[in-house]
């Protein structure tokens, strides 16, 4: 468990971040705090909104905020494997290969609209995201450490567009879906505009490092979980995989599949980072309910049914949650 000087200095650190990122953006405070979650998680995050909400803006402006390296890469159909993990390239002058590491080398990865990318593609990204680091031309390539990935789709069109598979979805620690900003939100936007905070060419100024990070990751993977909150997100999971007798048939047949041991293993490590977020030592009950959505919406798998019948995944996963009874 940490002690009150280290979670002094994580929110501090916490704090520089946050204010950092507020400079930039405007609102979009549950992506702001998906993010850092993920950060200090050490997992990776799958953003999904309309577009022009400031997925990518929120993205690199928090790379900014870290003395890091950041790489964006847009999807495309056309785009390649090695496009993304890097290849070997035959220099003449040498007679010899050389290999070029590709932009997934780096701290901080935009994958931008991953489902315009083919399902070759999406295979490469999500190897190189579960097993930090590549393998080109039989030399395996270790990522940099911490390495996170921002990946963006977009649910609104079709045509030229991958769909991620299920099992593909589950990588990802969390999903953030990203909604519109409030009427005063979107008028401090334009005052933005006009006073060039929002100019791309302007950066925010690198507030914390590398150091930083790996503190953060490091006092929140010994935050205090109790075994009853343990028993409590496995209970959780298992009522996700057999819902009949918990919320009825009638609502479960609208689920085709449950959360797999990964959204076990998600809770406990955004729980935990979550209270780091808050300043505590330990996971609350709380810190799991508020998590629901961001854990289990892209775990658990509703039928063609619920789809027809405008059912949100949202609207069963918060009945799971009413029939677990909280410690």
């Amino acid at each position: 468990m940490p002690t009150d000087a280290e979670l002094r200095r994580a929110s501090a650190v916490l704090k520089t971040v946050s204010d950092a990122y507020s400079a930039k953006m405007v609102g979009q405070e549950r992506l702001r705090m998906s993010l850092l979650i993920s950060l200090i998680a050490g997992g990776h995050i799958l953003l999904e909104s309309v577009p022009g909400l400031a997925k990518t803006t929120a993205a690199s402006t928090l790379a900014d905020t870290v003395k890091a390296q950041f790489k964006r890469i847009q999807c495309t159909p056309d785009l390649l494997p090695s496009d993304i993990t890097g290849n070997q390239i035959y220099d003449a002058a040498t007679g010899s290969f050389r290999t070029v590491l590709g932009p997934v080398h780096a701290n901080f990865v935009l994958l931008d609209e991953i489902n315009r990318s083919s399902a070759k593609t999406q295979s490469a990204m999500l190897e190189a995201m579960q097993e930090h680091q590549t393998t080109i031309g039989g030399e395996v390539h270790h990522l940099p450490q911490p390495f996170l990935v921002i990946a963006t789709q977009n649910p609104i069109e079709q045509e030229g567009t991958y769909e991620l598979p299920e099992a593909q979805m589950d990588r990802f620690l969390l999903k953030e879906i990203v909604e519109y900003p409030s009427p005063a939100d979107e008028f401090e936007i334009l005052g933005r505009i006009d006073s060039g905070v929002l100019d791309p060419d302007r950066h925010v100024e690198s507030a914390i490092t590398l150091d930083d990070v790996r503190m953060l990751q490091d006092v929140a993977s010994r935050i205090y979980v109790d075994p009853a909150i343990r028993n409590y997100i496995v209970s959780i999971a298992y009522v996700t995989r057999n819902p009949a007798p918990y919320i009825g048939e009638e609502r479960a047949r609208y689920i085709k599949y449950g959360a797999s041991p990964r959204a076990s293993i998600a809770f406990l490590q955004a729980a935990r980072a979550l209270a780091l977020l808050n300043g505590r030592g330990h996971v609350l009950p709380e810190d799991i309910r508020s998590l629901r959505h961001l854990v289990l919406r892209h775990r658990v798998l509703l039928t063609f049914e619920a789809d027809a019948e405008g059912i949100r995944s949202e609207e069963i996963i918060d009945q799971i949650f009413g029939a677990v009874p909280t410690p």
